[in-house]
């Protein structure tokens, strides 16, 4: 600084501003780096694709013709809009069961429950329908299969309308046709009247065989109105012990 001070006077300089004497200014370092932004994330595994297995209503190993053609028809007609029951349904009931069923059980259609969970008879009528089936000693609830005239639950559990009727009876059809079982047992007056294209009543229906596409088909009360009237129930193991007798002499 002296030497500095020194110079400035040889040189004639008079007035010197206090900044001469802060020193020369620090150099600003350079701003550290930002950080790397962080890699992104790698994407997580993706669940291994589902192996063919069976769906979640086939009670059996997917094996044979009927579990594949069963399982085909089900993709084919899962994401139905046919009718208005295609917008308020939770879920599609396809029905459930094994592929080779000797016997078919056939109800009206989903309720709250079946609507839930996507498999028919779920419910308080479902477990007194598993009951029923086993009552007989001649099969399981797994070894059958139950299915619904209708696919989607109408709203309130109303009766069905017959245009939906109309629009789902060739679904119940074709998974018949598939099936092909020995017998089948149609559950209440709908089912009743969905096959065999009638409009009598139950109690009319009852006490006899039908036809149908040369299926014996026996006709009995849906098991929700044992729920209301205790008094069917007399009924129903009459049906079933019918029904039964016709399985086992059946070939």
């Amino acid at each position: 600084m002296k030497n500095y001070l020194e110079l400035c006077r040889r040189l004639g300089v008079r007035y010197l501003s206090p900044r001469a004497f802060q020193g020369p200014k620090a150099v600003a370092s350079p701003a550290e780096p930002a950080p790397a932004p962080l890699a992104p994330s790698l994407p997580k595994p993706s669940a291994p694709a589902p192996q063919p297995g069976a769906a979640p209503w086939m009670t059996a190993a997917p094996e044979g013709e009927k579990a594949r053609a069963l399982a085909a028809f089900d993709r084919e007609i899962c994401a139905c809009q046919k009718c208005p029951l295609g917008a308020t349904r939770r879920n599609f009931v396809f029905g459930s069961g094994h592929p080779e069923a000797k016997v078919m059980f056939v109800g009206e259609a989903p309720g709250a429950d079946e609507d839930a969970q996507g498999l028919p008879f779920v419910g308080k009528a479902g477990q007194l329908l598993t009951k029923i089936i086993e009552s007989t000693k001649a099969f399981k609830r797994e070894e059958v299969f139950i299915a619904n005239v209708l696919k989607c639950r109408p709203p309130g559990n109303r009766t069905p309308l017959p245009e939906e009727v109309a629009q789902c009876r060739p679904y119940l059809e074709e998974q018949i046709k598939i099936i092909k079982p020995r017998l089948i047992m149609a559950l209440g007056a709908s089912a009743a009247q969905a096959l065999l294209q009638t409009d009598e009543s139950v109690g009319k229906l009852r006490n006899r065989w039908h036809d149908f596409g040369g299926i014996p088909l026996r006709v009995t009360y849906h098991p929700a109105a044992l729920l209301r009237f205790e008094g069917y129930k007399k009924d129903v193991w009459a049906d079933m012990k019918e029904f039964t007798a016709k399985y086992l002499e059946t070939p």
